[in-house]
Parts: structure tokens; sequence; C-alpha cells
């Protein structure tokens, strides 16, 4: 029997499956893309070779989607995790208690992340990815515990709206109010003032502490999801609710465009357009996922996506051991990959770079050791 078939649970498997796309490209499948890029010279793979970057400051780039769905991703979950808690009885000290336990392991991993073990106190960085998804889902999960999904709705269209107003009323010395370049908004100036430590683009945080407030409103996008997927009362069957999903997040991206003159989409300053832009894309991406993978029953398809998503935070911390997969893969794959002609090299080199780190998720998945917080 398929390992897919036998996990029998409330848990959405097009979640471990989209979770697992979403990390997919961070562990190496965006230098697939380069190499093949480079190879070819076709416009699509170049087009998809600029997508798997960040855009410098405005726009929106595929590579920008990764850690908002990621938020996201753990914002759907909240319902069949956090909820489930509140419904089987547990008491609200044990409930905030697990919040606040995983806040600090996020805090403490993404910390570990940025090399705090090194004591090189002057030159951390404190700020980190896994703290804003932290912070995201804890400040998501309290409001997702105490009100209800039209309250939760109001919640997510009030920090956006308020996120705007303090970015474009709020004076900056030196710049002003409603200055939204990289030295002069708002969020950048209270990193400068506010954060320890050294700020990843010198003079302002992607991560930091202002910028963090609108990531709640990607969380509970998250959550409201996650709320409708589970929802059994509604008359609506699975295709219906993937069709469903799929029409919010284009009327989400719409919206986005149409704030976007006014506050421009952009990633590290987590502006309101880019909730929008980046949750209706993530909608977009799991309507995918969820009518084939859950509505309409194709699953095998999706385990390699699967065991990579069942390790996610994993797969992230590995990021900085992965050149010790490469000489691995230089040493299993190495003279194989040279009796292909030298253009053609990199291609494949790539991909079996990819499918070493692939082969370490997949003994993890098969031993069930998941490092989860």
């Amino acid at each position: 029997m398929s390992e897919l078939s036998t996990q029998k649970s409330e848990r959405l498997l097009s979640l471990d499956a989209l979770r697992g796309f979403d990390m997919f490209w961070i562990a190496g499948g965006e230098v697939i893309i380069a190499a093949i890029a480079k190879y070819t010279h076709w416009p699509v793979f170049n087009w998809l070779h600029i997508q798997m970057e960040h855009a410098e400051w405005n726009g929106f780039h595929f590579y920008d989607l990764i850690f908002p769905l990621f938020l996201f991703l753990a914002g759907v979950s909240m319902p069949f995790s956090v909820l489930k808690r509140k419904e089987r009885g547990d008491s609200p000290k044990a409930i905030y208690l697990h919040l606040l336990k995983r806040l600090g392991l996020l805090i403490a991993l993404g910390m570990i992340y940025n090399g705090i073990l090194y004591l090189d106190w002057p030159n951390i960085r404190f700020a980190s990815v896994l703290a804003r998804i932290g912070l995201g889902w804890f400040f998501a999960s309290v409001i997702v515990l105490n009100f209800k999904p039209k309250a939760i709705v109001v919640w997510f269209w009030g920090i956006l709206l308020g996120y705007w107003a303090l970015m474009t009323l709020i004076p900056v010395p030196g710049f002003g109010a409603g200055n939204l370049t990289l030295e002069g908004n708002l969020s950048a100036y209270i990193d400068r003032l506010l954060l320890p430590g050294q700020l990843y683009d010198k003079v302002m945080d992607p991560e930091g502490i202002l910028s963090t407030i609108p990531a709640i409103s990607t969380g509970l996008l998250g959550a409201l999801t996650g709320l409708f997927l589970r929802d059994n009362k509604l008359k609506w069957n699975k295709m219906q609710k993937g069709l469903i999903l799929a029409g919010t997040g284009a009327l989400l991206i719409g919206v986005a465009a149409l704030w976007n003159p006014l506050f421009p989409i952009n990633k590290k300053m987590w502006t309101s357009s880019f909730v929008l832009c980046a949750g209706g894309s993530s909608l977009l991406l799991l309507s995918v996922f969820y009518l084939i993978i859950d509505a309409w029953g194709f699953r095998k398809w999706a385990f390699p996506f699967v065991v990579i998503g069942m390790n996610s935070i994993t797969i992230y911390m590995m990021q900085p051991a992965f050149q010790g997969f490469s000489y691995f893969k230089d040493f299993v794959f190495g003279g194989f990959i040279h009796l292909f002609s030298e253009p053609v090299q990199p291609v494949l080199n790539s991909i079996a770079y990819v499918f070493v780190g692939w082969l370490v998720l997949y003994f993890l998945y098969k031993k069930k050791i998941f490092l989860k917080v």
C-alpha cells in the first residue's frame, strides 16, 4: 500500500504537498532552473530564471512567494491543530503555553540559523525568517482562538489598513511621511532605532519589527482558508471549495494591483498590497493542489513533495549543510555525469544535487523523524 494512502487523519495531504513544493525551490529547485536556462537559452526558462530571484525593491517574483506561502500554510493548519486543542477540552493555559513554546523554538532556531552559536554578538542578526513565522503564527493563533470568522476578517483588513496608515502618515526624521524608499520608510527607521546587531540590508531588515505586523494578516488569511476547508456544514463539495479558493485568490490579486500605485507591492516592507498579492497567489496554488489531491484523489504524484513538506523546518535549517550534499553528489554521480557533454553537465549536476538532499529527507520520512515545533 502506498505511503500516502495509509495517512488517515484530518490533515489535508494537499497542505503537505504544497508545503513541499514551496520548500523544493529553496532546496535546489532554483538551481535546476538556472542550469536549464543557461543550457537552453529558451525564453521561457530565461523568464523562469528571473522568477527565481527576489524583486530588487518594488514588484513581485515567484521567489517572493516562498516565505509568505509558508506562513499562509501554517495559518491553514491552525483549525486542524490549534483549534482542535480547544475543541478537545485543553485548558487555555495549556494552549497558550503550547503557542509560546512554539514561538520560542522558532525564534531560537532562527537565531541558530543566523549564527548565534558563533557568539559574535556585534555581528549577529537577531531578526530572522523563522522568528517572523513564529510571531505571525502566534498572534494569528491568539486572534483565531478568541474571535469568530467574521471578526477575523475584520482583523485581517484592519491590520492591513492600519499598517498602510502607519507607513504613509507617520513622518520619519530626515525623510518625512510617506517615504517608501529603502532607507526612508518607517519600518526601516524603527529597525535602525530598536533592532540590535546587524540589519540584513544595513539600513533596514526585511524581517524587522514593524513589518512583522502585516505578516499576522498573512497567517490570518491562511486560518480563514483552513476554517473554510474544514467546515463540513457548508453546502459546497471539495470541487466547489477548490474553485472558490481560486476565485478568491484572483480577487485578492486584483485588489493588490489596484492598491499597488498607492502602497507598492514590496516584500521587504511586507506592504499590505504584498500581503494581498502573495495571499492571492497562495490561494491559487492551494486551489490547484487541493483540487488535484483532495477533490479528485490524484495523490501518488505528490509523494516527492510530501516527503519535503513533512520536514519543511528541517530542509530550511539544513541549507548551510547542502555543501556537504554537493561533495556526496560528486562522489556518487560524478563519473556518470562526466559521460555527458560539458554544456549539459551543470543541468545533471543540479538535478543530482537536489536528489541527494531529497534522499536524506526520504530517510527521515521512512524513519518517522520529523522536526516539529
